[in-house]
């Protein structure tokens, strides 16, 4: 457990069965006749605005097109054929800023766009495919590693497999799906539907997933390099940004991934410690996720603090609404001065420095406010596990900043080794877009490996 650092405070004061009525799906699924009006809002346009924003480029209209013809297992198929992971995307998909988004309904006189995310939601949940719906092509004899069993590797090794080639996957955790399974909020992933969806990829055969298999310690960059024809690095952001404030080590403070991480495995949420009232510092969905969740857990008070406003908060307005639904507060225009502790040295608070905007950038004012808290939760982003990359051959990677650079073909400056999702510099760190980088890096590394035997 990684939430050691709270274990001294009380638990939740309802049973497990009433807190788990809490986190039951945020948005409830179409039932058939919703679906079916729904899918008969869509006009089909040509060269459709949502399948161009699409990251995984799903053909929307024509998934939608097939609902509307009561061929849900073709519209499955047609949803999974771009995005294998499609049944996750379809729940945690930020579609109000991408295909709902640009949607041409959003402009004629309902002013509601199709409800895409929904009915994508209800292809996948309601396909009746009994086997796998893909086969995979002859066996290439070739075998890729892939670093890393979240969305980015999941997406990279099932379109190998596909394709003909044998692949092994390498995972830290006990559990793959990364932050399908980790780091979404309880109530958009319920009923262990991560795991139901690596189950139904597996199906496609020729992958196999070593777990407890941790880069940079157990398992080096330059081994895999010498045993596999090629490595996909799906590491995503593992190690948590610092404040750098001091005391940012003392109990009562923990970066929110790690509680919710912790909150998604949980077998009894009552058995959780819940601080009475607690400090979420960040702006984006995860700052957003940790803040509602312990709300709903009982927390008798919540504050999101954020040193801008709300019109830079990288959390969608749906997600504020989300946030201000469930009785969260939110302070803008303050950042993190310093940590308040008690006399055994735990969180009690934090005071805060106003900010504003001096001459086109963001300065403190000197003016100071407090907010007391039995606990500090930092969602103020992620960066890399240093130590993942620290072998040898790993540090010769070229960085931008904190991710790996690669070219348009999702390939590293080492030959043979290639990256994608979270840990490469080009991305917003959506779920759909890391399993977008892994379906294309999986067609340049077939290419590459492949296209070598024939050239030889």
């Amino acid at each position: 457990m990684m939430i050691e650092s709270l274990k001294y405070m009380p638990q939740p004061k309802e049973a497990n069965a009433t807190l788990a009525e809490h986190f039951t799906d945020l948005a409830p699924a179409l039932n058939a006749r919703q679906a079916a009006i729904e899918s008969s809002r869509c006009l089909y346009c040509y060269d459709a605005p949502c399948t161009r924003i699409c990251p995984s480029d799903i053909d929307v209209a024509s998934f939608i097109r097939n609902i509307h013809e009561g061929n849900v297992n073709g519209a499955a198929v047609g949803i999974l054929k771009q995005n294998i992971l499609g049944g996750s995307c379809s729940r945690v998909c930020p579609t109000e800023i991408l295909c709902e988004d640009a949607c041409v309904r959003n402009h004629d006189a309902e002013g509601q766009p199709v409800k895409i995310g929904l009915l994508q939601r209800y292809a996948i949940d309601n396909m009746t495919i009994t086997e796998h719906p893909f086969k995979r092509a002859a066996s290439t004899g070739k075998k890729i590693a892939v670093v890393g069993a979240g969305p980015a590797g999941l997406s990279c090794a099932h379109r190998l497999a596909m394709l003909g080639n044998d692949v092994v996957i390498y995972e830290a955790k006990e559990k793959s799906g990364g932050l399908n399974e980790y780091g979404i909020a309880k109530y958009k992933l319920t009923d262990k539907f991560a795991q139901k969806e690596v189950d139904f990829l597996l199906q496609i055969g020729g992958i196999e997933i070593k777990h407890g298999q941790t880069l940079g310690g157990n398992v080096q960059l330059k081994d895999l390099h010498a045993q596999y024809d090629a490595v996909f690095l799906g590491l995503g952001l593992g190690a948590s940004k610092q404040l750098g404030l001091t005391g940012e080590d003392a109990p009562g403070l923990l970066a929110a991934v790690d509680y919710i991480a912790a909150l998604r495995q949980a077998d009894d949420l009552s058995k959780l410690p819940l601080p009475a009232r607690a400090i979420v510092i960040g702006a984006g969905n995860t700052a957003i996720d940790m803040a509602v969740q312990i709300q709903r857990l009982g927390a008798e008070e919540v504050t999101l603090v954020y040193r801008r406003g709300f019109d830079a908060m990288s959390a969608t307005e749906h997600e504020q609404h989300i946030a201000k639904e469930n009785q969260v507060r939110m302070r803008t225009w303050a950042q993190p001065q310093q940590v308040l502790l008690d006399e055994a040295g735990r969180v009690r608070g934090m005071r805060f420095e106003k900010t504003a905007i001096v001459n086109g950038r963001l300065a403190g004012t000197g003016e100071t406010f407090e907010i007391a808290a039995d606990a500090i939760f930092k969602a103020i982003g992620q960066g890399m596990d240093e130590k993942s990359i620290s072998d040898p051959l790993a540090k010769t990677l070229k960085r931008d900043g904190d991710k790996i650079h690669v070219d348009d073909q999702f390939r590293t400056v080492l030959p043979r080794i290639y990256a994608g999702g979270d840990c490469v510099a080009p991305g917003q760190d959506l779920t759909v877009q890391a399993v977008q980088h892994g379906k294309l890096a999986a067609h340049a590394i077939h290419q590459d490996i492949n296209g070598m035997k024939e050239a030889a």
